[in-house]
């Protein structure tokens, strides 16, 4: 037999630079692109990790907004309103200043306490929406401050909603699929 029969490379010296050479390499460069890739997953996951840590931390220090007046509250905004306590309804009651009056709503936390006294000149801070104020904080005439649960930028959280009805008549879980039928 001669060399001209044998299609491979007849010794180890005529293998260097050929196409073996060239796939291991390749499958090195995609194992190098492949572990880059991973660690950049991980490196994304553990920020994404600590900014929503950061984000559902309760912060002990919240700021004091300035009052605004009924009218001038704008929807889906933090707002702070000066006024008197009009009407008591368990967990809610109603502030009126001289533009006009809101309901505003303390969560779960004030439905067995009684946070506010009728005609007594709070300060409430708070998301404005859907008409009413869901108050993180009530500031009495005196200095005493009742802390709530703080108003969250997304909306609601940790069941504010749970409770009963929103204010579109669904409860908990009505946009749930229903069950299969056995």
């Amino acid at each position: 037999m001669s060399n001209q029969d044998n299609i491979g490379p007849s010794s180890p010296a005529e293998t260097s630079g050929t196409a073996t050479d060239k796939s291991s390499k390749r499958r090195l460069g995609a194992k190098m692109v492949g572990g880059s890739a991973l660690v950049g997953m991980l490196l994304v996951g553990a920020v994404a990790g600590a900014v929503a840590m950061k984000v559902s931390r309760h912060d002990e220090r919240q700021a004091l907004l300035p009052p605004v007046t009924i009218n001038a509250m704008a929807d889906d905004s933090l707002v702070a309103v000066k006024g008197k306590v009009a009407e008591i309804f368990g967990n809610k009651f109603v502030i009126s200043d001289g533009t006009g009056r809101t309901l505003v709503d303390v969560g779960p936390e004030g439905s067995n306490a009684k946070l506010v006294a009728q005609d007594e000149e709070v300060t409430v801070q708070g998301r404005y929406d859907e008409g009413f104020i869901h108050a993180g904080m009530v500031i009495h005439g005196d200095g005493r401050v009742d802390e709530l649960r703080p108003p969250h930028p997304r909306g609601p959280r940790h069941g504010w909603r749970d409770f009963g009805p929103d204010a579109h008549g669904r409860g908990p879980g009505d946009d749930a699929p229903p069950p299969p039928k056995a």
